[in-house]
């Protein structure tokens, strides 16, 4: 095999790997959104598998969180324009970023209920609903799970120093299934509105 056969060879199976990767980064999120409206419901089972719906859900996710986060950083951009970098606009920033942060992780509970571009970019009503649930639930639930989670990364990365073909096999099943976990405890605290 010559060389250029060589490198088209190796490019062609990275970009292979690379569409693998996309795809399966996208039907995990997918199916994530399943688990969180199965959690909104209170089902016990767990959602099939349905690639092209699944993937769907995962690109309105995308567009979701950009549109969460363009608007504040929009406003922050004009605020230090029209009015600089002084101590108040910072925390005027920082309280939009708050917020928007908490209606994103509303949003993405309002498009698993309602699969429904339009009722989560109507950001008033998801705003509304953190009142609904109470702000610190909310924050306490998230500061739960990414705790849970960082304890048991920690013992995974532990194994991973002494055996990294199985630590390394720990880390990415336990990196599916804490996202996994992550929406199944928004979906239940999401029922409550």
């Amino acid at each position: 095999m010559s060389n250029r056969q060589y490198y088209v060879a190796a490019g062609g199976f990275g970009f292979i790997g690379i569409l693998v990767m996309i795809i399966g980064t996208l039907l995990i999120s997918g199916y994530g959104s399943d688990i969180v409206k199965y959690g909104i419901e209170r089902r016990e089972d767990g959602p099939g598998i349905d690639i092209v719906r699944q993937i769907l859900n995962a690109i309105k996710l995308i567009i979701v969180s950009f549109v969460y986060y363009i608007i504040p950083a929009v406003i922050a951009w004009l605020l230090y324009t029209l009015l600089g970098r002084g101590i108040l606009t910072v925390l005027v920033v920082l309280i939009i970023y708050i917020v928007f942060a908490f209606a994103q992780f509303m949003a993405i509970c309002r498009l698993a209920k309602y699969d429904s571009l339009g009722a989560v970019l109507s950001i008033n009503e998801v705003i509304g609903d953190i009142p609904k649930i109470g702000m610190l639930k909310v924050l306490l639930t998230i500061i739960a799970v990414l705790v849970i989670a960082f304890i048991i990364a920690f013992i995974f990365a532990l194994v991973y120093q002494v055996n990294d073909i199985l630590g390394g096999i720990l880390l990415g099943i336990f990196g599916v299934y804490a996202t996994f976990f992550y929406n199944r405890a928004i979906g239940l605290l999401y029922s409550q509105v």
